[in-house]
Order: C-alpha cells, then sequence, then structure tokens
C-alpha cells in the first residue's frame, strides 16, 4: 500500500514539476498582476517577443479615479539575463517593428522592455478626446514613475538579472526621474540626451545657440539664414501656406505669425539635429531651395494646434519646462515680423484653450537634491551642440554619477556614436556595473 502511495505521490509531485517549467513566458506574462492581455508579436532582434497590456490606475494616489491600459513591449532574451527598461516619454509605437532593439540591449545582449508613456498614443485614459475635455491633472512625473515601478515589479518575477533604466530625449529625462522616485527598483541609469529644466522658458537655450552652439562663422550663417527666411517672407510665405493645406495641418495662430515662429524655431532644430553648416542654402539660392531646406530641417508640423506629441506640451507647461526665442537680434527685419513679442507664446501656440497650468518646480528641485545626496549609477549622454545640453543637471562629481559629452554632437548622440576610446569606456564601465559587484 505504500508503495502505491509513494509511487502516485511521485507521479503527482513529477507532474507538477513538468507543468511548472513547461509553462510558456506568455503564460507567466499573462499570470502577472495588473496584465489583461498579452499578444505575440514578430521579431528578427529576440527569440521572443510580446505586447503586454498593464491596467494602471489613471491617479496611482486615487484608486476612484478609473483605470487606464498601459502598452508594454517584452523582448526576450533569458529570464537569467539583464533587463533594459525604456521609459518612453512618448509614444512607443517604434517598439512595435520587428527589428527593433535599444541601444544598450544590443551592446550586451539583454532582455528589453519598452513602457509607453500615459497619455499618449494607445496608453491614454482618454482615447479619441477633445484635448480640452481630458482630465489632464493626472499627467504628471509622480504618476508617471508609478506606473513604471508597477511594470517593473511585475516583471521582476519573470526577470532576475540587474536592470538598466534608459530612454532618449524626453525619455531620458523619465529614466531619471523615474530614478528619483524610485531609488532601488534599477541597478542603472542611462538618460540620453534628457534636459533637465527649471521653467517654462528656462533661459538657458537661448545664450547658449547664440553664443556655444558650433563656431562664430557656423551661428553667423545660421542667423543669417534665418534673417534671409524674414526678408523672403512676402515670397516664402504663400509656399508655407500651400504645404500646411495640402497636409491639413491646423495651428492656433494665422499663418503669417506660424511663418515668424518658424523662422525663429530653425536655430533651434537646426542645432539640436545636427546638420551641416556647409549644408545651409546660400544668399543666391532659390526661394524653392530655401522652403525645400526649412522643411527638412525644421518641419512646420511641430506648431499644429494638436498631434500625437502635444501631450509633451502639457507637461512642459506644468513641471517639465522648455524654451523660449530671441527675437531681439532680428530687429533688423522687424518690418518683415508679425509677432511683437514672444512672451507667453508656449501657451498661445501649444496649450488647450481652455486650460491653463502653473509651472511648478519641485521636480526640478527634487532631481538636483537627488543628485546632490546620492551616489546610484546614473550616466548621462549629451551632444555637445544640442541646445537641450544647456539644461543638463549639473555635475555633482560623484564616483559613479558619470557625463559623457560627445564633442560636436547633436541629439542624435548614442553611445555607438563617440570616438572609439571613449565609446569603449562607456562600454566599459557599464559592463563592471552590469557584471561586477
Amino acid at each position: 500500500m505504500k508503495r502505491i502511495i509513494f509511487a502516485l505521490a511521485a507521479v503527482f509531485f513529477a507532474g507538477l514539476f513538468m507543468h511548472c517549467h513547461a509553462q510558456t513566458l506568455a503564460d507567466r506574462l499573462a499570470s502577472l498582476p495588473s496584465v489583461v492581455d498579452v499578444k505575440e508579436m514578430e521579431s528578427t532582434a529576440f527569440g521572443e517577443k510580446y505586447l503586454v497590456l498593464f491596467e494602471q490606475p489613471v491617479d496611482h494616489g486615487n484608486p476612484s479615479a478609473g483605470t487606464f491600459r498601459q502598452r508594454v513591449f517584452v523582448c526576450n532574451v533569458h529570464p537569467d539575463s539583464a533587463t533594459v527598461v525604456v521609459t518612453e516619454g512618448y509614444g512607443a509605437q517604434y517598439a512595435a517593428r520587428a527589428g527593433y532593439r535599444d541601444e544598450i540591449s544590443g551592446i550586451f545582449n539583454t532582455n528589453n522592455i519598452v513602457i509607453e508613456h500615459r497619455y499618449f498614443m494607445e496608453s491614454t485614459p482618454y482615447p479619441g478626446a477633445d484635448p480640452n475635455d481630458v482630465d489632464w491633472n493626472y499627467l504628471t512625473t509622480e504618476n508617471a514613475a508609478a506606473d513604471h515601478h508597477a511594470v517593473v515589479e511585475a516583471l521582476k518575477e519573470i526577470y532576475t538579472g540587474k536592470w538598466i533604466a534608459t530612454g532618449i530625449s524626453k525619455g531620458g529625462q523619465t529614466s531619471l526621474m523615474y530614478r528619483v522616485y524610485y531609488p532601488q527598483d534599477v541597478d542603472i541609469t542611462v538618460p540620453y540626451v534628457g534636459p533637465l529644466c527649471k521653467a517654462l522658458r528656462d533661459g538657458r537655450h537661448e545664450p547658449f545657440i547664440e553664443n556655444y552652439a558650433g563656431t562664430p562663422e557656423q551661428r553667423k550663417a545660421v542667423r543669417d539664414f534665418q534673417s534671409g527666411l524674414f526678408e523672403r517672407k512676402d515670397a516664402v510665405l504663400p509656399m508655407l501656406d500651400s504645404l500646411a493645406r495640402a497636409e491639413g495641418y491646423e495651428f492656433n495662430l494665422p499663418i503669417g505669425q506660424i511663418y515668424d515662429y518658424w523662422t525663429l524655431e530653425f536655430s533651434f532644430a537646426f542645432w539640436q539635429w545636427g546638420y551641416p553648416a556647409d549644408g545651409i542654402p546660400s544668399a543666391d539660392a532659390t526661394d524653392r531651395e530655401v522652403f525645400d531646406y526649412m522643411v527638412k530641417v525644421c518641419s512646420p508640423e511641430y506648431f499644429v494646434s494638436w498631434g500625437p506629441t502635444s501631450p509633451f506640451f502639457i507637461q512642459a507647461a506644468k513641471e517639465l519646462g522648455y524654451y523660449g526665442y530671441d527675437l531681439g537680434q532680428f530687429a533688423d527685419c522687424s518690418e518683415h515680423i508679425s509677432i511683437d513679442s514672444t512672451d507667453g507664446y508656449f501657451k498661445t501656440l501649444f496649450m488647450p484653450s481652455e486650460w491653463d497650468f502653473e509651472f511648478d518646480d519641485t521636480i526640478y528641485r527634487r532631481t538636483c537634491g537627488f543628485l546632490e545626496s546620492t551616489d546610484a549609477r546614473i550616466l548621462f549622454i549629451y551632444g555637445q551642440f544640442d541646445p537641450w545640453s544647456a539644461v543638463m543637471p549639473d555635475d555633482p562629481h560623484k564616483d559613479n554619477i558619470r557625463f559623457y559629452i560627445e564633442p560636436g554632437g547633436s541629439h542624435r548622440t548614442r553611445i555607438l556614436t563617440f570616438p572609439e576610446e571613449t565609446r569603449d569606456e562607456i562600454i566599459g564601465l557599464l559592463s563592471d556595473w552590469l557584471y561586477g559587484k
């Protein structure tokens, strides 16, 4: 009788063991807290890839405010491997591409998680709503960080290696703020080209562009091109108007004023994206050549009254901050300029008419304080001439908080764009952090 009991027990536990080990990754993802859907996706970079929907509170401090579904892309190498989590600052549709892989994940062959930011694309509590009808009070850095915390804590049930949080631009900023709110969630943070503004109109970008980016000759070429664009306004404005009508662009200001802001924006866009100064059209270029170049460098779509990235402007107005324009340097072109001042331009151009926010610098001060008081492993990446580098955090000169600035670099700066010696140093440091103690 005892033999029979032992035999049955052995069969039971063997079956249980087989069941546990036969459970697929999709099954394990589906069983995680707050996961409401798992869909397999095609990938040429990973053995397995899934779109996972997490049910998140609209307000983590007030469950009665309701919930929304947040898109998370899970790209699998092995549960024991390190994991790179991309805290995207906008929508994350790019991560649906079969060939998608984050740079750090590619360098170290890690798992790769991408979290779409709340209120963007399909991760919004108010799909399809008029911006004036959306409750923007819950779009905060604190709620976004709580989203990331919930996802990471759930996925740690599967992925048991070290974790790196990273992101580019606003995503880099988001990765840093996630670390501020939840300093123990990840082992390493690598923000790429992430700004830290202290006011809605921070004030540091404009002198950076006027006095630092590029060489004096290159800066003059940029200003001369802008002056020439103002002087060509009668000829080029109809081209802008025609393009806007063809593309269905809608603006909050008359097209003549949009033209002026478009011209002012050129210098920021030029240096942000790292265009070569010798590619700027000469003074004898045709109006069409000048217009086509402008559209390439500085798309007027940026000024539409509302688009997929517009929730960012809400965040900028509330707590992330932004930059301004220096109209004074074009005083000689005043007869061609429709705007008298750029004061208050941000609200006029970008904000839903029914909403107004007072900027709160709490997250700026909290982040500065965090960097001064910690020696967490944080590796900042910047481009030397990127205007967003004007508002990088101050270096607290700690052993484990490192800044790497690519000479002549732009907003396109990545680890693999650095000169070989620096690139190898960055990869070596990250390797030590990942695989050392």
